[in-house]
């Protein structure tokens, strides 16, 4: 499915645009078609960039071209989130996230292989329907587990072909590399957000001296080597998160639990929830506590969309009256998270005993929201059966400029840690804070805004330990209750 032939063949199949399909580039000279608001091309690249005169496959990118020629800085790449989100369907059909920077940039992005029009990571989707979903409470599950990740891993690497076992995000990083060249670039300037700052982070520790200018905003640590810390981190800010919700809700006369203990009530629903005594209104279904801690978790994404449908779910579910749901959980043919996810985190778990004491351990931290649903994040590689290619590593950048950190003072998928711990690892980097909390900051808060696109086109940095002050919601958005927010089990913006 690799060669250029078959692939565009699959591509047909799988229902792909033809731009998937272009003619393979040389430096500087790409062709492009219609696509969206912009423009798409492909560039091929080896399957196994330690064998370049192997097997080839086709990267797909997508341009929206400056909007003033006259006054154009250069290329924006925006690596998308996920791992696994198009930056195709995000930035260039989506086209409207970064539009203000997009009158003094080519705002550029991709699907990274494995992702969609780039090799997609393809499993079966009744073995896919058949994931665990809780946390393995004995010794039984966690082999269990085992077993499931090591035939679902060999699933995928059957319907997906060699460039399975090369999606990690070192490959990625290199792809990039070849896009720039391919648009005849010498620097690249950067935003990224989510999983999308680890591609940053590599490509500046690969290719410092082709980086203009970088944001790296709601960071990954890819230097955690510890699952336990990994687990603890990332429920100390959900349930940070909780309770910033819970305080807004107390002094919010408009929030829908306003004048009741919120934490209280929270408390009395996850208890029913774990005694398998909580039925949703709006299906008539049992509903688990690991559902209901992954509807908080999506709430606390986006504060100023969802904290009123939050509340009034919170509140429909305490009085058995049906209220739109804050998750939805479709089953997908693809895999592309997990699959980039695994090769790029080594997990060292002893037994059973050992991963039951990193929950142990997240409850202490999070005494009301008890564990984050990222722990799949560690269980789902347990037993996956491609080779890690790019283990976790601290960073070792030198030769760029200023590198512009951004973070929130609670964030549920990048929690502030990682990004205090990233910002320490970057020599000369600063490190600009919201008081807020949600995920990718840029998007959540007017000043944060601000000064990442003063310092894209200008290259001034904010002065040290400038702080952005949170904007709490005030009224709920338009469509609260139509359009309950779609589950989300990728770190994406």
């Amino acid at each position: 499915m690799l060669t250029r032939s078959s692939w565009c063949a699959a591509a047909v199949a799988l229902t792909l645009p033809s731009f998937a399909c272009a003619a393979a580039a040389t430096p500087g000279t790409l062709s492009w078609q219609p696509c969206g608001q912009g423009e798409c091309s492909s560039v091929e690249v080896p399957v196994d960039w330690s064998h370049p005169d192997g097997a080839k496959m086709d990267i797909a990118i997508g341009r929206l071209p400056a909007t003033d020629p006259q006054h154009r800085i250069g290329v924006l790449f925006v690596p998308p989130g996920g791992p696994g989100a198009s930056g195709i369907d995000t930035y260039v059909l989506g086209g409207d996230k970064i539009a203000r920077l997009r009158r003094n940039f080519d705002i550029v992005s991709w699907d990274q292989r494995g992702v969609k029009r780039s090799g997609e990571v393809r499993c079966s989707e009744d073995l896919l329907d058949r994931a665990p979903k809780d946390f393995p409470a004995t010794e039984q599950q966690y082999r269990d587990l085992l077993d499931y990740n090591a035939r679902l891993g060999a699933d995928c690497r059957a319907h997906t072909g060699p460039v399975f076992d090369f999606v990690d995000t070192t490959s990625a990083v290199r792809d990039l590399d070849a896009i720039r060249g391919a648009l005849g670039e010498d620097e690249l300037s950067f935003y990224g957000a989510s999983y999308g700052t680890q591609v940053e982070q590599q490509y500046a520790e690969l290719f410092p001296h082709r980086v203009r200018a970088m944001v790296a905003d709601s960071n990954m640590d890819h230097g955690m080597t510890s699952g336990g810390r990994y687990i603890e981190t990332t429920s100390a800010d959900l349930e940070g998160s909780f309770s910033e919700f819970a305080d807004w809700c107390e002094r919010t006369a408009n929030c829908p639990l306003h004048g009741r203990d919120v934490r209280a009530v929270w408390d009395d629903l996850h208890a029913r929830a774990e005694a398998g005594r909580l039925t949703d209104p709006a299906t008539g279904r049992p509903l688990t506590a690991e559902a209901l801690r992954s509807e908080a978790l999506e709430a606390m994404y986006r504060p100023e969309e969802r904290w009123y449908p939050f509340a009034e779910r919170l509140k429909a579910l305490q009085a058995g009256t049906p209220a739109a749901s804050a998750q939805a959980a479709p089953a997908l043919a693809q895999n592309s998270y997990q699959a980039i996810w695994c090769e790029d985190w080594n997990w060292q778990v002893r037994d059973f005993a050992e991963l039951r004491s990193w929950r142990d351990r997240a409850a202490e931290v999070a005494p009301h929201t008890r564990l984050s649903p990222f722990f799949s994040d560690v269980t789902s590689c347990l037993g996956w059966p491609a080779e890690v290619r790019n283990p976790q590593h601290r960073l070792s950048i030198s030769g760029t400029p200023p590198i512009l950190v951004v973070t929130g003072k609670y964030d549920v998928a990048t929690p502030n840690a990682w990004n205090r711990a990233v910002a320490e690892q970057i020599p000369h980097s600063v490190l600009l804070e919201h008081d807020g909390i949600g995920h990718g900051q840029y998007y959540r808060n007017d000043c944060v805004t601000g000064r990442v696109e003063d310092y894209l086109t200008t290259l001034r940095t904010p002065p040290p330990n400038t702080h952005c002050p949170a904007a709490w919601p005030a009224e709920p958005p338009p469509a609260a209750k139509s359009a309950p927010p779609p589950r989300r089990s990728a770190h994406t913006a």
